[in-house]
């Protein structure tokens, strides 16, 4: 443990173990590998029925981005998948504008560098979830050296529009059959948290993980709750199983794990979202009746960018360097290089690290793969777009058990993407996308730690001024003789929001380089006050029946 007050640097050490390990598939795997072959071939059948599968490019822009929202529920789907499609639109056309005024390559580069780090930024400030800024990085960088007029330009992004669209409507189709499928996963997986963190009853070595990992869960599943729109009956039915998770959080000694868990299963399947009785003195309907507390305004997205500088600043000077160390080389596509630069930038330098020896295992797996897919592919232009759904598919139902291994997915059906104007010498092409992966892999990392995030450590201690604050606040609150109608939970919530904030912004400081030593002390006494403080704002909302008293 480190001092309260810490003032030394040191560097962290960056993993090799276990950076390649396969995970377990997400719950909903299959939902974006079928959205996305949904998505892509209508628009590529019908260009290859028109001969004209050289524009696949753009429709391509607006088909991928199916890919996104998934876990969202579809009221708050609708709009992010709208905003998905007017960003990639807006990347798009800010790349064949520059490809259409200029040929020389060191400024597309600079172009396509400014892109991503503008692309990462937006991203991670408003949370879109994966894949992130890389699937726009990858169009805007690709279309940079597409050779254009000024006038074909509204052409290929009317495509681009009309393949958005499509993608839209298969992203909002399963609400037809499933209306209320992601909050349902959502508050399925804040009770299977909840429940792996009570059964090591506060005790034992991983319960602090545990606990985390259950609060991140809880507060997720309130945010997806809160973005369904009207309070219908569904969402009033599953507000409570999450009240219930948050009661087994803040008293997991008495909670019931294997009723949790019984309440979880009946989620995932499509039966009626289980009845959970009220609990102590009634109070339930007041915590489920404050809207205004909980449904808060979110912060204006300029506040949100200001601390993500260092990151974009890593993005922009990455993806330009690896772009203009590519160009010195003679490589004929430099942004290759400029998109695996922008895709390896994760919240600080290990995850970083991490995601650069991912993404090199994948792409030269991916390289080998390519040389056994091409026979094949280029057996004609149906063939060559087959081989691409299918490696869509398989890209996105890989990537969830680990990077690398959708990588060896993504590689060979990038490089099959090259070929729709005309096939292309295979060798070429793999030696281009070996050396720059390869480029783009170093001189990206080399970048990230030459951009040195100091203000990491600010944020933990801007957190834990906040969890404080929160704390006093629920305090104050849980002692008041006669609080407001709504006081109580609108301090619960608030500092249940500032408990993860913690957590979250710790691990991300965590893994940065030349960081200060971090006051973990400071910051488990707090959160265990904070879990403390939230404890007994369960048991003065009488939410929380003792052992005992249990019918």
């Amino acid at each position: 443990m480190s001092s309260a007050t810490p003032t030394t640097s040191r560097v962290r050490p960056l993993p090799l173990v276990g950076v390649l390990r396969l995970g377990r598939p997400s719950d909903i795997w299959f939902k974006p590998a079928l959205s996305v072959v949904a998505a892509v071939a209508p628009p590529n059948l019908a260009l290859l029925a028109l001969g004209r599968l050289d524009l696949a490019m753009y429709t391509m822009a607006g088909s991928l981005c199916a890919l996104y929202a998934h876990n969202r529920p579809y009221a708050a789907r609708a709009r992010a998948l709208a905003w998905v499609v007017l960003g990639m639109i807006g990347g798009l056309a800010v790349a064949l504008i520059a490809a259409s005024l200029t040929t020389s390559a060191v400024v597309l580069v600079t172009v396509g560098a400014l892109l991503a780090a503008a692309q990462k930024a937006v991203c991670d400030a408003t949370r879109i979830g994966p894949p992130g800024h890389v699937v726009l990085t990858f169009i805007s960088s690709a279309s940079l050296f597409a050779p254009r007029t000024l006038g074909q330009v509204p052409g290929h992004l009317a495509l681009a529009v009309a393949a958005g669209a499509w993608a839209w409507i298969v992203g909002m189709a399963p609400g037809l059959v499933r209306p209320h499928g992601p909050e349902r996963r959502a508050t399925a997986h804040a009770l299977n948290a909840a429940a792996a963190y009570a059964e090591t009853r506060g005790t034992g070595d991983g319960h602090a993980r545990a606990r985390a990992g259950a609060a991140a869960a809880v507060h997720t599943a309130w945010q997806s709750l809160l973005s369904t729109g009207a309070r219908s009956t569904p969402r009033r039915a599953l507000e409570r199983l999450v009240v219930r998770a948050e009661v087994a959080l803040a008293v997991p000694a008495d909670a019931e794990a294997g009723q949790l868990r019984a309440w979880a299963r009946e989620l995932r399947g499509r039966g009626p979202i289980p009845h959970v009785p009220r609990a102590g003195d009634g109070t339930t309907d007041e915590l489920l009746g404050v809207e205004a507390e909980l449904d808060s305004p979110a912060r204006p997205l300029l506040s949100r960018l200001g601390p993500l500088a260092p990151i974009a600043l890593r993005t922009a000077l990455g993806c330009a360097l690896a772009g203009y160390v590519a160009l010195a080389l003679g490589v004929g596509r430099p942004y290759w290089a400029l998109v695996t630069a922008a895709s390896l930038y994760q919240a600080n330098v290990t995850l970083t690290w991490s995601r650069g020896i991912q993404r090199v295992v994948g792409n030269l797996v991916g390289v080998l793969a390519f040389a056994a897919i091409a026979p094949l592919a280029h057996l004609g232009p149906a063939a060559l777009v087959l081989s691409c759904l299918a490696l869509n598919f398989g890209a996105e139902a890989l990537i969830g058990r680990n990077y690398w291994l959708g990588s060896v997915c993504v590689t060979p059906m990038a490089l099959l993407i090259t070929e729709f104007a005309h096939l292309q010498e295979p060798g070429e092409l793999m030696t281009d996308r070996v050396v720059d992966t390869l480029v783009g892999a170093l001189v990206g990392f080399v970048a990230a730690v030459a951009v040195t995030n100091r203000r990491a450590g600010d944020r933990i201690e801007h957190a834990l001024d906040a969890l404080e604050s929160a704390r006093e606040h629920a305090a104050k609150t849980v002692t008041a003789e006669h609080p407001e109608p709504g006081a109580l939970e609108s301090a619960r919530r608030e500092l249940a929001a500032a408990v993860v904030d913690l957590r979250a912004t710790t691990d991300a400081a965590a893994g940065e380089w030349w960081q200060r030593a971090l006051p973990e002390e400071q910051v488990v006494l707090a959160e265990q006050a904070g879990h403390r403080t939230l404890a007994a704002t369960v048991r003065r909302q009488g939410l929380h029946t003792p052992e005992g008293a249990r019918a």
